[in-house]
């Protein structure tokens, strides 16, 4: 499984990787995660660390951002039956010129990052994962602007990173760029007036076409338990 969940902040990704996660312990193996610490808080860091990142030179998030994507596109985290995340190249392309301070007109990393430059590094990012993955599938969660309204006053994120005058854009900007992925495999999910539940159901029902031989392999948690360890291990 090479899943990529992607969408604007309160549409319900961190909720469906968790389901996934909970479903494939126990029918597959245990082992199986997302990476979701491409957001800038990075929520893996530690308070200090990501208050440091946060509020630190512009040109430190671009090179961090860079190397935190190029970085999991390492051929050793796709040796094995699974890998992954949220967020990734795609948040990347659409928080940065808004939040990151980087990517768009008064761009703060001119040397790297200048107007529509993440847009077109998330298309070199799909380039080398249809190379090194097998069978990535793309998903886009999304919902009304209406919906995110409410989430955001009745469960609001402690270290939130959107802003709500921005959240209609965000929706068209996340839209753009999945409808532009190079990604054949992909859908989209509207958790508008979807539980948690109901979303993983429609999760399920769609990914079906994608499902291969990797993703229920009596082996998994084996092979699983050995890929971490290469990742962990290499940089290459």
């Amino acid at each position: 499984m090479n899943l990529i969940i992607v969408g604007c902040e309160y549409t319900g990704k961190t909720t469906l990787g968790e389901n996934i996660v909970k479903w494939t312990d126990s029918n597959v193996g245990i082992g199986r995660g997302f990476h979701d610490h491409f957001t800038i808080p990075n929520l893996e860091l530690g308070e200090k660390a990501a208050d440091y990142l946060l509020n630190g030179p512009v040109q430190l998030k671009e090179m961090y951002q860079r190397f935190m994507i190029a970085h999991h596109l390492s051929r050793k985290f796709f040796e094995g039956p699974d890998q992954c995340m949220i967020g990734y190249h795609i948040e990347e392309a659409v928080y940065a010129p808004l939040y990151y301070g980087y990517g768009g007109i008064e761009s703060g990393a001119p040397k790297r990052s200048l107007l529509g430059q993440r847009s077109k590094m998330a298309r070199e990012v799909e380039k080398e994962l249809l190379k090194v993955a097998k069978n990535p599938v793309l998903v886009l969660m999304t919902s009304t602007a209406e919906t995110i309204y409410e989430r955001m006053s009745s469960d609001r994120h402690e270290r939130e990173t959107i802003k709500k005058r921005d959240v209609p854009h965000l929706l068209e900007r996340f839209d753009d760029e999945f409808q532009n992925s190079l990604l054949p495999r992909k859908f989209i999910l509207d958790t508008t007036n979807a539980t948690p539940e109901k979303t993983f159901g429609e999760f399920m029902t769609k990914y079906k076409p994608y499902v291969t031989e990797d993703d229920f392999e009596k082996d998994f948690q084996e092979k699983r338990a050995e890929q971490i360890e290469l990742a962990n291990n290499s940089y290459l």
